[in-house]
C-alpha cells in the first residue's frame, strides 16, 4: 500500500454526547449523514437493537471503503452521495420513519492529511478540495477562473477574511496558480504575519465551501430532514465554524432558514421542529487535549414535533 492510498483515521468528535442525544428508539432507523471512517456509526450501532437500521452516507469513495471495512454489521447500509440529497438517497419506505439523523460537518482528518486532495495549506498538492468525485468545480477553477468580485466575496463571506480584497487581487495577479503551496505563498505575501495562519485557514475554508457547495447542501439536508424524520425523531448537528452553526441554529429554532417562527391565526407557533439543547454542547477540556481538531466543535440537537389533528 502506498502513502497515497493510506486512510488517515478521523477521530469522532463529541462521540458519546452525540449518540446519547441521537438514539431514542433502540429498534429505529438512523442516518449517519457524514460517515467518514465510520467512528460515529460504530458507536450508534452499539446502542441499537437487532431490528434497527443504520444508513451511512458519504460522497468520498475512500471514506466509504474505510467505513465498510470497519463497520461489519448487517444492520448497516452504506450509501454513496452528498447528504444534501438525503430524501433521494434514502429508500422511499423510510420517509417519515427515521428516528435520528447525525451530521458531523466540516472536513475530515483524512481529507486534510492527504496532500493530493488539496485541502490543507500545510501540505503541498494540487488545487482540488473536492470531497468526492461527485463535485463539479475544483479549487483550481475557483482560484484561476473566477472573476475578482466573485473570488473576493467567497473569501470574505465563506472565509470571513477581512483582507479579502487584497488577497483576491493578489491571486488574480499571480495566475495561473497550480498548487496549494503556491496559493499559500500568495496569501502569505499579503496578510499580516501575526495572523498568517488564521488568514490561510480562512481563505482555504472559503474556497473549500464554494467547491463543495457546503452551505447549500447543509440547508438542503436540514430541510429534507423534516420529510424523512418521524414525529419525535431527532437531528444532531456538529458544526465547526460560525457559518454552519448559524444555519443550524436558525433552522432548529424555526424550521426554516429565515429563523422566523411562523404563527397561526391565533398567534400559536407553527414550527415543525424544536431545539432540545438549550445551550450548545462543546467538547470537554480532556477531549480537546486528546483531539485538538475538536476545539471549535458545537453540537446542537432538535426534535421533529408531533402533529395532531393537522396542527402543531
Amino acid at each position: 500500500m502506498t502513502e497515497m492510498t493510506v486512510y488517515h483515521e478521523h477521530i469522532p468528535v463529541l462521540l458519546s454526547e452525540s449518540v446519547d442525544f441521537l438514539v431514542t428508539d433502540e429498534e429505529g432507523i438512523y442516518v449517519d449523514g457524514t460517515l467518514g471512517g465510520g467512528g460515529h456509526s460504530k458507536e450508534i450501532l452499539s446502542h441499537l437493537g437487532g431490528n434497527a437500521t443504520l444508513y451511512g452516507i458519504d460522497q468520498d469513495d475512500q471514506a466509504l471503503d474505510a467505513a465498510t471495512s470497519q463497520v461489519n454489521d448487517n444492520r448497516f447500509t452504506p450509501l454513496k452521495g452528498n447528504f444534501g440529497y438525503l430524501s433521494t438517497l434514502l429508500p422511499p419506505q423510510t420517509h417519515g420513519q427515521v428516528a435520528g439523523i447525525l451530521l458531523d460537518l466540516g472536513v475530515s482528518t483524512h481529507q486534510i492529511k492527504e496532500a493530493e486532495r488539496g485541502f490543507s495549506f500545510q501540505e503541498d498538492g494540487p488545487l482540488d478540495m473536492r470531497m468526492g468525485n461527485l463535485s463539479g468545480v475544483s479549487a483550481y477553477q475557483v482560484v484561476n477562473e473566477y472573476d475578482y468580485e466573485t473570488l473576493r466575496d467567497i473569501i470574505f463571506h465563506y472565509g470571513e477574511e477581512k483582507m479579502s480584497r487584497q488577497i483576491a487581487r493578489a491571486i488574480i495577479d499571480s495566475r495561473p496558480v497550480e498548487t496549494t503551496g503556491e496559493l499559500r505563498n500568495i496569501v502569505s505575501s499579503v496578510v499580516n504575519k501575526r495572523f498568517e495562519v488564521k488568514s490561510l485557514a480562512r481563505v482555504f475554508q472559503g474556497i473549500r465551501i464554494e467547491v463543495n457547495r457546503e452551505l447549500e447542501m447543509l440547508k438542503n439536508v436540514l430541510q429534507q430532514s423534516l420529510e424523512v424524520l418521524k414525529p419525535g425523531g431527532r437531528i444532531v448537528a456538529i458544526s465547526y465554524h460560525s457559518l454552519e452553526d448559524r444555519i443550524v441554529k436558525r433552522f432548529f429554532k424555526a424550521g426554516n432558514h429565515d429563523g422566523e417562527i411562523e404563527k397561526d391565526f391565533y398567534g400559536n407557533p407553527l414550527s415543525p421542529i424544536r431545539p432540545i439543547t438549550k445551550n450548545i454542547v462543546t467538547p470537554s477540556a480532556e477531549e480537546i487535549d486528546k483531539n485538538p481538531a475538536s476545539r471549535s466543535a458545537k453540537l446542537r440537537v432538535a426534535e421533529k414535533i408531533e402533529v395532531e389533528g393537522g396542527t402543531i
